[in-house]
């Protein structure tokens, strides 16, 4: 949270997703896990962390489960074409892969992160060789660039019928590669160290990219049916010397700069606009159940969700209650 304007931070300059932000439904009190692959693993399978394998992001613990029935199954079952766009950290071999389950177009680094051992080598952040489909391939630009491109090209190709459209940043991630020019944005600003100047360039340069998104949205006039969403998949990476939006702790941490994180939506013809903030306390494994009920899917869970739709809190339909606290208990129960 303390990396966008919009949540306060003085410093770096997030102007579209301010915007979005305003008129987006926001979840004040969403949870993830305090590293990046148990958050993906959770959010893709409505079930919490440690029953996936997907307990850290190293040493195999970043493979889930292939009996997992995950998002883009659903969505594919339902009539969906599905794209994925940057960082998996699910597996990046058969039968992890995310064209294995369930997405139809993707292009994607190695790993957790771009010039990591799984990754192509020598990748850089510029010019970089990624997996399209499977098959190694070589992109021009700069890599969030790439994967927002790459992503918009496939909505412009199936504009016209369901899709589902997953991108996934490597940046703000180590190492600080940026285009100098977004570096350059916070060279005299008094205060920031070099790491936040590249930082923070980082996050200007996806914010530029949201509104590319936004933009496409708009032109092919499918924006006010598209249900667009943005989140973190943890707290920050960068360290919150700077500004810390009255969150202690950052990425890895089990205080709630750690986990407590941006949950923003959109969806105008479902009439989630307008600036609502919902304060309940909700997590990332509540996603999928969410998207189901949003949706109307036909899908009956083979294994047990530990997500809740969050559907009644977004229309003002939840019973004192019902969406709450939770509580987990040694057998692994969730307690509302």
């Amino acid at each position: 949270m303390g990396d966008l304007g919009s949540y306060g931070n003085p410093y770096v300059k997030t102007p579209n997703i301010d915007t979005f932000y305003k008129d987006a439904v926001r979840f004040n009190n969403y949870h993830v896990s305090t590293t990046c692959a148990p958050s993906r693993g959770a959010i893709m399978s409505g079930r919490h962390t440690n029953r996936l394998n997907v307990f850290h992001t190293i040493t195999g613990r970043s493979l889930l489960f292939e009996d997992e029935v995950i998002l883009p199954q659903i969505f594919a079952q339902n009539g969906y074409t599905n794209g994925m766009f940057g960082k998996w950290h699910l597996g990046d071999n058969y039968p992890y892969r995310p064209e294995d389950r369930g997405f139809h177009e993707v292009v994607r680094h190695g790993g957790g992160g771009i010039t990591q051992g799984p990754d192509y080598w020598n990748n850089d952040y510029f010019d970089d060789t990624y997996w399209h489909n499977g098959k190694t391939e070589k992109y021009e630009g700069y890599c969030t660039d790439v994967f927002f491109s790459e992503a918009l090209d496939f909505i412009e190709t199936n504009k016209d019928k369901p899709f589902f459209c997953y991108i996934a940043t490597n940046a703000p991630h180590g190492p600080l590669n940026v285009p100098k020019e977004y570096m350059d944005m916070y060279k005299n600003v008094d205060g920031l160290e070099e790491k936040f100047q590249r930082f923070y360039g980082m996050i200007t340069n996806i914010d530029d990219n949201f509104k590319l998104l936004e933009d496409k949205l708009d032109a092919l006039e499918i924006a006010d049916n598209t249900i667009l969403i943005f989140t973190t998949d943890n707290g920050t990476a960068g360290g919150n010397a700077v500004y810390d939006a009255g969150l202690k702790g950052g990425k890895g941490s089990e205080y709630e700069g750690g986990h407590r994180v941006p949950l923003l939506i959109r969806w105008p013809n479902g009439e989630l606009t307008g600036g609502k903030d919902i304060d309940k306390l909700v997590a990332h494994y509540d996603l999928l159940p969410t998207f189901v009920d949003l949706l109307g899917f036909d899908f009956n869970p083979v294994k047990p969700l530990d997500g809740k739709s969050l559907k009644p809190l977004l229309y003002d339909e939840a019973e004192n209650g019902q969406i709450g606290f939770y509580i987990w208990t040694p057998n692994g129960y969730r307690i509302w």
